[in-house]
Order: structure tokens, then sequence, then C-alpha cells
């Protein structure tokens, strides 16, 4: 069964709490704090599309234009009231939607990502999705650590095609949701 893309997203939930975490629609709000956390090498080196350097004017255009855009649908990730990170998905037609993230360095290793991961996975299979895919940098052991403990499988290397990390080894992923 497969559900059209902007089906899928409204059925996504605007806003998801979690024991320790708020995910909700990025706001301008948000955009001072973005742009330090999202400034880093270390972030840059392991995203295909997130710009470097990362200022005030790439999360301004983050947030009105692409974060509940046509092909995605983002969600802020906070903590303790303050911005954190980003998770999304990434839908194209014919293709199962893609779980992309991104948090701080800061926020690095305190289980954030696999907390917002878990509860975007039970959106997304509640709101009808058939599965999710991602990839991460073969050499990124902690998102692929992360993309694990949400079910992923690996399903195969592949060179990447496409943004920052063109000609990049990474490890396609995808998640099954049973049908039944």
């Amino acid at each position: 069964m497969t559900i059209v893309a902007t089906a899928l997203k409204d059925r996504l939930p605007t806003a998801i709490r979690t024991a320790r975490l708020v995910l909700a629609a990025p706001t301008l709000a948000h955009v001072p704090e973005m742009a330090v956390l999202a400034n880093n090498k270390a972030i840059h080196a392991v995203l295909s599309r997130l710009p470097y350097p990362y200022g005030e004017s790439d999360g301004r255009f983050f947030v009105e234009t692409i974060a509940r855009g046509d092909s995605e649908y983002a969600w802020a990730i906070e903590h303790d009231g303050g911005f954190i990170g980003v998770m999304g998905l990434h839908m194209l037609p014919g293709r199962l939607p893609e779980l992309g993230y991104w948090l701080g360095e800061r926020h690095w290793g305190n289980g954030f990502a696999t907390e917002a991961g878990l509860a975007v996975v039970a959106a997304a299979r509640t709101a009808g999705a058939a599965g999710l895919r991602a990839r991460a940098l073969l050499d990124n052991h902690g998102s692929r650590k992360v993309l694990k403990k949400l079910g992923f499988l690996e399903v195969g290397e592949d060179i990447d095609t496409s943004g920052t990390l063109v000609g990049r080894k990474v490890m396609q992923m995808r998640l099954e949701f049973d049908q039944r």
C-alpha cells in the first residue's frame, strides 16, 4: 500500500512529545540557535543538504521554505525549552520517505536522536507510511547505530549522487512497517 506524500504529510502530527523532548514545526525563534549549532564542520561533514558556513539567513530559508515544504516535513527538536536539532522526513514521489536528522554537537551522546527518532518512526507508521529509508556515511558509526536502534536494516552500500556528499560511500538503510 503506497500513500501519496501529500496524504501522508496531512496525517503526520504537527507536534510530538516524548519523555524529554518536544518536536514541533521549526519557527523563526529557533533560527539564532539553529545557526550557532549548524555552523559546525563536524555536522556539515556528514550531511548532504546542510550548507556550510551556516548562518541565520540559512536558518530563515529552512524555516520559511523547506521545513514544511512540498517534499519535507521537519520537526525542531527541543530539550528543556531549547532548540537542539532537527529531524524530518524527505518525501519524493514513488519512494519511501527518507528519515534525516542532525543534532548540535554538544547534544550528541545523550540519546536524543534515538528518542526523537522513535517518536518520528511511530508517527510515520501511524500516519500510514509503508516504511522509511535512511542513509548514513559508512564511517558515520554514530548515525548508523542510532538508525539500527530505530529498527532500520542496512541494505547495501552506495555512492552518494547528490548534495555535498557526492562521491562518498553511504550505507542505505530501510525500515519496513508491518502492514497487517
